[in-house]
């Protein structure tokens, strides 16, 4: 029993997130590496949506800060008992359960999002969520788009072709389904990433991953492992794959946490949690004006 840490991916990123986190010594070197990615001025520049969204942003960008929040809030708490990223969130959770390093987490969301926007060149592709009754079902039976990431039996995230995002949302509209196109202009977790996560499991090879200090629940199985191997086959294999991110909180959830931590921008993922398992306090570390804030939650929540 303990505390269970969850990382968010594209999407969270916004211009007021975390302000103390530049105040924070522990957090500086993997700002300092996240700088030498995005430049010195990255903070000024979130201010402009188009580049904050853009993959090659996004994605380092996401990964750098959720190494420097847990970096930040860590000192003081117990080691978590599991951990587990959304999409790209899952480079920030790797090196939090010491996978690797903010360095190598950094270069490797950097030659993701490079891989990724190679495989949707010149194509009119993207996401969108989908909430409503059975709105999994439907998904499911949705050809030729496809479940890119499954949250809940009433709420998913399917990939595909633009036209055929924006037609099969005005049908599920009619149906009193709720579609919003997401900020992401890929099919992410979906088959037309294949040639990316051929792309990014060779990059992998590459890479120095150690086995993990606590079990890591992976999108792409949705179940929770230590080995090297089997994390570096999950941490390419979720690119073209569906992410299960039902069964990785389900995963987390059954070693029996006493509360739960999204360490990162926003809260979507606490949203989630919450829907899921009600009885497992979660708060984000956004909520909180400052790391002692959070450490005081957890230590409330720990007894």
């Amino acid at each position: 029993m303990g505390l269970g840490l969850l990382f968010p991916g594209q999407g969270a990123q916004h211009a007021q997130m975390l302000p103390w986190l530049e105040g924070q010594p522990e957090a500086r070197p993997a700002l300092d590496a996240l700088a030498r990615h995005l430049g010195a001025d990255w903070r000024d520049r979130l201010r402009d949506p188009a580049w904050r969204h853009a993959n090659a942003v996004a994605q380092p960008l996401l990964t750098g800060i959720g190494i420097a929040a847990w970096q930040a809030v860590a000192p003081g708490l117990p080691q978590p008992a599991a951990v587990a990223g959304y999409s790209v969130g899952e480079l920030a959770a790797f090196a939090a359960a010491g996978v690797f390093d903010a360095d190598t987490a950094l270069n490797l969301a950097a030659a993701r999002a490079q891989a990724m926007d190679a495989a949707a060149a010149g194509r009119d592709t993207g996401l969108m969520g989908v909430q409503g009754p059975q709105a999994r079902r439907l998904a499911e039976a949705a050809a030729p788009l496809s479940v890119a990431i499954r949250i809940h039996e009433e709420h998913v995230i399917v990939g595909g072709a633009g036209p055929a995002l924006s037609a099969q949302a005005e049908t599920w509209t009619a149906l009193g389904l709720r579609c919003t196109r997401l900020p992401i202009g890929l099919a992410s977790h979906t088959p037309a990433m294949a040639p990316a996560a051929r792309a990014f499991a060779a990059c992998l090879q590459t890479a120095s991953l150690h086995g993990a200090s606590l079990p890591v629940a992976c999108d792409f199985s949705g179940t929770a492992t230590r080995n090297a191997a089997a994390l570096a086959a999950a941490l390419a294999g979720q690119v073209d794959h569906t992410v299960r991110w039902d069964e990785c909180m389900d995963s987390l959830a059954e070693r029996g946490l006493r509360c739960v931590l999204e360490v990162g921008p926003g809260t979507a993922l606490s949203a989630m949690w919450r829907q899921r398992h009600p009885g497992i306090p979660v708060r984000g570390i956004e909520e909180f004006q400052a790391p002692q804030g959070v450490r005081r939650w957890v230590e409330g929540q720990l007894g």
